[in-house]
This record gives structure tokens, sequence and C-alpha cells, in this order.
């Protein structure tokens, strides 16, 4: 049988893994060691029974489902005939991203595309000097990778267009909403976006002239509101390019250019205030707080995907 494998044992594995195994595709979870391999693929296991397990397993007959699956050393594999796409998910470190592209280069065959899900290294440094990079991308999915449904595919200089489509193939089976980017840029395509809309939020915050709860709601309640309805291009097919143009020739001029982070965003990495995980970033959050808002994120998540997926 078929597979994929994934690389890695950390949270963004098991949320990947969790992903196939919710749509009954066998996941090989690959690490430095059986122990962390088996938590991974434990926690996997547990994340796909939460999203809903589709096909032949049964989120009721987890023994069935974990028989399936399959966790080992990386450096001991060697079944890779049956393997239909690999996935690196180490550390964000490029040195140990190109050592392991490096030892996959040498032992999987050719014909199967290998993705990264590096969001900060370019595939093009990743992949640098080996013989099949032609079928290395970037694969770079969202937290939590079990329920966001955005996968990108980064095309590297030398990733092969087939490779990149049979890549976008394979997530359009399992309900995932891959997008093409067809040139390894800084940011990839929905973090670039996202980054424009953080340097505008955290400029009004740092001249005073709305609050970061403010600024949540503006978001929110207005076009953030629209858009899990249809995206920004769409929503501007359907209002009116000129009606955004004579908007734009206004707005555009004053919008922030800033290339380094504002003082105030400085200042609370400075002091340690890193959010929720620390306590505390723009406001304190108690544990009481923390848990409230990470049960809500959680279930406003699961309406979004519902609302995305009417037709």
């Amino acid at each position: 049988m078929s597979y994929v494998a994934v690389i890695g044992t950390g949270i963004m594995a098991a949320g990947i893994a969790a992903g196939f195994i919710a749509k009954s595709i066998p996941v090989v979870i690959l690490g430095r060691n059986k122990e962390k391999a088996d938590t991974c693929l434990e926690k996997a296991l547990i994340l796909a029974e939460k999203i809903g397990i589709t096909g032949p397993y049964s989120s009721q007959n987890k023994d069935a489902i974990k028989a399936e699956q399959t966790t080992d050393i990386l450096e001991d594999w060697s079944s890779w005939n049956t393997c239909d796409w690999v996935i690196e998910t180490v550390a964000e470190n490029l040195a140990l991203k190109q050592a392991v592209f490096q030892h996959l280069d040498e032992r999987v065959p050719a014909h199967i595309p290998i993705g990264s899900n590096s969001s900060g290294f370019p595939i093009s440094k990743i992949a640098s000097g080996l013989k099949t990079a032609n079928r290395m991308m970037g694969a770079h999915y969202f937290m939590p990778a079990e329920v966001v449904p955005l996968v990108e595919i980064v095309m590297g200089e030398k990733t092969g267009l087939a490779f990149a489509d049979k890549a976008c193939q394979l997530y359009k089976k399992i309900d995932k909403k891959p997008v093409l980017v067809k040139k390894d840029i800084p940011g990839f395509l929905a973090n670039r976006i996202q980054h424009a809309l953080m340097r505008e939020a955290l400029s009004l915050v740092q001249e005073g002239i709305a609050s970061p709860e403010d600024i949540d709601d503006a978001v929110r309640y207005s076009f953030g509101f629209r858009y899990a309805a249809v995206g920004p291009m769409t929503q501007k097919e359907i209002s009116g390019w000129d009606g955004m143009a004579n908007a734009a020739k206004e707005i555009y001029p004053s919008l922030s250019n800033i290339t380094t982070l504002p003082p105030k965003v400085v200042q609370l990495m400075s002091e340690g205030k890193t959010g929720m995980k620390s306590g505390e970033g723009f406001r304190k959050w108690t544990p009481a707080e923390i848990e409230k808002v990470s049960e809500s994120y959680s279930r406003r998540l699961k309406a979004a995907f519902d609302v995305l997926n009417i037709e």
C-alpha cells in the first residue's frame, strides 16, 4: 500500500500526519529515534480522531488505524518504493534541513516528490547542489496543521512543474486547499499578505491611533468577516475595482512602509512579553483567560472551516 512519509516528530509533524490519517492514507513518521516517533504517531491519531476519520478507518477502531501507520528512525528507513510524498518538518535550522534533504536525495527514488514545511528558508537554499532538486519544493502548512486547509506549494529555482502539480493533486484528495507559488520569495504567499497587514496594524498601535483590541475588532468584523466567504480579489470583483481605485489614491500614500519592527514591539520582546506563552504581550493573560480564548479559537476555526465548505 502506498503511503506518505512525514519527517520530524514535533507539533507540525503530528498535525500534518493527522490530515492524511483522517483520510485513510497510511503514514510513516520518521524521526531521530523510535520513542519520539511513536509519541508523534500517538498525537497524530488523537488529532485525526478529533477532526473525524473517513474511509476504511474508523475513529472507534484505533488499533486498526494504528496498524496501517509506522514509526521508525530516518537513518534506518529504506522502504521508499511505495511512498507517494515526503514532507520534512524538522526544526527551523537550515543546516539540519539541508542534511535531511541530502539524505533523501541519495535514498528516495527520483520520481517521488519531496517537500519542506519550512516557513523561513527558501527551498532553493535547502535543496542547493542536490542532483534531484527538480522534485523538491516548499510545502508550507499553517498551525494547527490538521485544521487549517491551506498548504502553500512553493517552487524553487529547479522545481519541475509536474512535481508541484502532483503535490497539489495529492492535497486536493485529502480536502486541503493547495496554492501554487511559482517563485521562491520570502514569506511565500500568505505570510507576505499577513505581514503587510501586521505592519500597518502595528504602526497604528505605535502611533496611538488605535488599541490592539480595536484593531482586532476592525479586522474581524469588517473585511475579515467577508474573507471567510470570499478572498480579497473576488470581493473587489463583487464590489467593483473603481471604488477600490479611488480609495487607494487617498490611502496608499499614508500607509506604513517601515522596514523594521515598531519600537513598542521591540520593547515587548526585550521584556520577554511574547504573548500568551509568557503570560503577557500587549496585555496580561491569566491561565483561565488563556484556556478560554484557546478553546474559543478552536471552536471558531471549526466554524470557519464549515463556512468555507458551503457551496
